[in-house]
């Protein structure tokens, strides 16, 4: 793969026909790293957020040994690399296939569920095994998340009180989990969602080996500055301690935006101006989904000499190749007054779900992928120098 020192190296050096995805995997490292390093139990990296082998090789490298996987191509592109890896199947619903083969081909022993029939396949489709990690996900609130994830899985009350003790007596070890929604803004929603948690292992009176808090961690956004990850860190091992489990009991954590959004850029050419609207190579059905789709708004900034720079800034609406209204990125982004056709705009940190959602529609959907050098445009691990440079882009995407 080529490597650069930065987007604009490459965009000097090539002018690019393609969208591309730029991997920054010493970003990856870095923060899993931090999280290595801080987070008072096991990480388990969300597949799904960036699958790339080059961003799971910079979370393996820097100590992360357990992988939260959803899929039968996810468990394989894992177990083929990592030999050591802790492979745990946290999607709440399988398909029978799906559980028979990761137990018997890739030796997985730890699934999630969230009702009765679901347990009742994988005590099915693993022959009665007795060395299972069952993970009961447990409805939880998402009010602090800028991405709700609360409508689709989670059991609650009696359900969950029933479900638990079914699980307990099949299992070698029970977990809980719950998910605070995607990038979540306040550290105590964790606190607030392991108070009913709790409450639900009372009622149950079951005894819990494994508390997975799930995902959540933020990553930085113009306009979505979360607080320090020190600060959700302790407010989780404050009520974590609190929680009526065994005093040995496993503490995990399921990091994906966090870990690699700040490991991924994307640059774009301007294929067409229309007064504040931009007509780009790539949009809603590929890198940019999420700034269609959920309204998120990147860093983002025009790769020209320096010399060509100029400060005057203007908020633009985006559009995205192809022929469907909805391919569009409201915005706003603001960039330099005079952008015209031929101009690229590199956007950061859509290392966390840019590549993994774009699709082929309407013919579009090819890239290319190179690695480059240079720090990412925010970050939520950065020295005091790189904080500097994080509010300068902050100003320059608010247009202030």
């Amino acid at each position: 793969m080529d490597r650069y020192n930065s987007a604009l190296a490459l965009v000097l050096a090539t002018r690019p026909d393609l969208p591309v995805h730029c991997l920054r995997p010493h970003a990856a490292h870095r923060a899993a790293e931090w999280f290595v390093d801080h987070f008072p139990g096991e990480v388990l990296y969300a597949v799904k957020a960036n699958p790339n082998p080059i961003i799971l090789d910079a979370v393996h490298r820097a100590g992360v040994r357990g992988f939260d996987v959803a899929s039968l191509p996810e468990i394989e592109l894992v177990a083929s690399r990592y030999p050591d890896a802790r492979i745990a199947l946290m999607h709440p619903v399988k398909s029978r296939t799906t559980i028979r083969r990761a137990y018997q081909e890739f030796g997985v022993r730890t699934f999630a569920l969230d009702t009765l029939d679901e347990l009742n396949k994988i005590v099915t489709e693993t022959n009665g095994a007795k060395n299972l990690q069952l993970i009961i996900r447990l409805a939880a609130p998402s009010d602090y998340a800028a991405h709700k994830l609360s409508g689709k899985f989670g059991a609650s009350g009696a359900e969950a009180v029933m479900l638990l003790r079914e699980a307990r007596s099949c299992s070698e070890r029970l977990g809980v989990s719950f998910h605070v929604g995607s990038q979540c803004m306040r550290p105590e929603a964790y606190r607030l969602a392991i108070g009913p948690v709790s409450e639900l292992i009372r009622q149950a009176s079951v005894t819990v080996d494994i508390v997975d808090i799930g995902g959540g961690f933020p990553a930085i956004y113009p306009g979505l500055v979360p607080p320090p990850l020190e600060n959700y860190v302790d407010e989780i091992k404050a009520a974590f301690e609190e929680m009526p489990v065994l005093e040995n009991a496993d503490l995990w954590c399921e990091p994906g935006r966090a870990l690699c959004a700040e490991a991924g850029s994307h640059i774009t050419r301007v294929e067409l101006r229309k007064g504040d609207a931009l007509y780009l190579n790539d949009g809603a059905y590929g890198a940019l989904f999420d700034a269609a789709h959920d309204g998120l708004v990147f860093p983002s900034q025009l790769l020209r000499p320096e010399r060509q720079l100029r400060r005057s800034l203007t908020p633009y609406r985006l559009f995205g190749p192809t022929c469907d209204s909805i391919d569009a990125m409201p915005g706003p982004f603001f960039l330099s007054d005079d952008v015209s056709e031929g101009d690229y705009i590199e956007f950061g940190l859509t290392g966390a779900y840019g590549a993994a959602l774009a699709g082929k529609f309407n013919g579009f959907g090819e890239y290319l992928e190179v690695i480059v050098d240079d720090l990412p445009m925010l970050s939520m691990y950065g020295s005091v120098g790189d904080e500097a440079a994080n509010e300068n882009v902050v100003a320059l995407t608010q247009g202030e």
